[in-house]
C-alpha cells in the first residue's frame, strides 16, 4: 500500500516500547494478542465487499477535521455530573457542534442523554449489542483477553458499515495499530495524526482515580473502588496521554477532575461553561 491514511495512523513502531513495557509489567500474553488480531481480521474479511478500511478512515478523518472542538469522554466518576451540566447550560447545541468520541461504556450514558455519538472506541466489555449502532463509527479493539467478546459481537461487526478494527501488535492489512492501552487513551492515540492546529481537546470523565465509574461495565450499578490492577491500568493510561500531549501540542483541557498535569489545563465546570459558550 502506498501513502495511505492507514499508514499515517499506524503507530506500531513509535508505540512499541510502551507495548513491550506493558506486556512485561502486566504479564500479558503476546501470542494471545496476535491470535485476537487474526480473529478480528477474519471477521472483517466477512464484511460486505464494499467495506474498505481506507474509505472508512478517510470519512472518519473528514468528520474529525470538520469541527474545532473534540470532546473525549471516559468512564470516570465525574462523567455523569459533567455531562448533565453540559446539557443544562447549553441545551446540547455546543455538544452537537463538537466531535463526540467516547470510551466504551461512557457511550451508554450519552445514548441515555440523547447526545449524538461520532465514535465509540471499545474492546466490547462496556457496551451492549443495543449500543453498537448508536454511533457514526465504531472502533473495535482486539487483544488477548477479549476474543470471547469479539465472538459475541461478530454479527454486529460484520453488519455495521463504519467499523474500524485496531490491534496492539503489528497490524495486518485490514487493521490499524494506532497505539494506546485503554479505550480512553486509545482515542487520543488514534486521532493524534488527524489533528489540525485549530483543534481543541476536552477530556471529560477522564479521572484516572482510585474510583471506577459505574459506566465502565454494563453490570455495574454504582461507582466503586478500583482494584490494584485497574488502578495500575489507569495510571498507565494517564502516562500515555501525557506522552501523547507532549507530542501533539494542541490545547487540551481536563474537565471537572483532580488530575494535575503540566500537559493539561484543568477547568472547573464554571470555567468550562465560559470556555465553550465563548463563541
Amino acid at each position: 500500500m502506498k501513502h495511505s491514511l492507514k499508514k499515517q495512523i499506524d503507530s506500531y513502531v513509535s508505540f512499541k516500547q510502551w507495548y513491550i513495557k506493558i506486556l512485561q509489567d502486566f504479564n500479558f500474553n503476546y501470542q494471545k494478542d496476535c491470535e485476537a488480531r487474526e480473529f478480528l481480521s477474519r471477521i472483517l474479511e466477512e464484511k460486505n465487499e464494499n467495506w474498505k478500511l481506507e474509505s472508512v478512515l478517510l470519512s472518519f478523518k473528514s468528520l474529525i477535521q470538520n469541527k474545532k472542538r473534540i470532546f473525549i469522554y471516559g468512564c470516570g466518576p465525574s462523567l455523569e455530573e459533567t455531562v448533565d451540566y453540559m446539557i443544562k447550560i447549553q441545551e446540547k447545541k455546543k455538544i452537537s457542534n463538537a466531535v463526540n468520541l467516547v470510551a466504551d461504556g461512557a457511550a451508554r450514558l450519552l445514548i441515555k442523554r440523547r447526545i449524538s455519538l461520532d465514535g465509540i472506541f471499545t474492546d466490547l466489555d462496556g457496551i451492549t449489542k443495543e449500543n453498537f449502532d448508536k454511533a457514526k463509527y465504531i472502533i473495535v479493539h482486539a487483544h488477548g483477553d477479549n476474543v470471547i467478546n469479539l465472538k459475541h459481537f461478530k454479527s454486529e461487526i460484520i453488519n455495521f458499515p463504519n467499523v474500524i478494527g485496531t490491534t496492539q501488535v503489528e497490524p495486518v492489512e485490514n487493521l490499524v495499530n494506532s497505539g494506546g492501552f485503554t479505550d480512553g487513551d486509545r482515542i487520543l492515540s488514534f486521532i493524534s495524526s488527524l489533528l489540525l492546529p485549530k483543534h481543541e481537546l476536552y477530556l471529560i470523565g477522564m479521572d484516572f482515580s482510585h474510583i471506577v465509574g459505574k459506566y465502565s461495565k454494563p453490570e455495574i450499578r454504582r461507582n466503586h473502588k478500583a482494584s490494584p490492577i485497574k488502578l495500575k491500568k489507569l495510571q498507565y493510561a494517564l502516562q500515555i496521554i501525557e506522552w501523547l500531549m507532549s507530542r501533539i501540542k494542541n490545547p487540551a483541557y481536563i474537565i471537572n477532575s483532580n488530575i494535575i498535569s503540566d500537559n493539561f489545563k484543568n477547568l472547573t465546570l464554571e470555567m468550562f461553561k465560559e470556555k465553550i459558550l465563548d463563541d
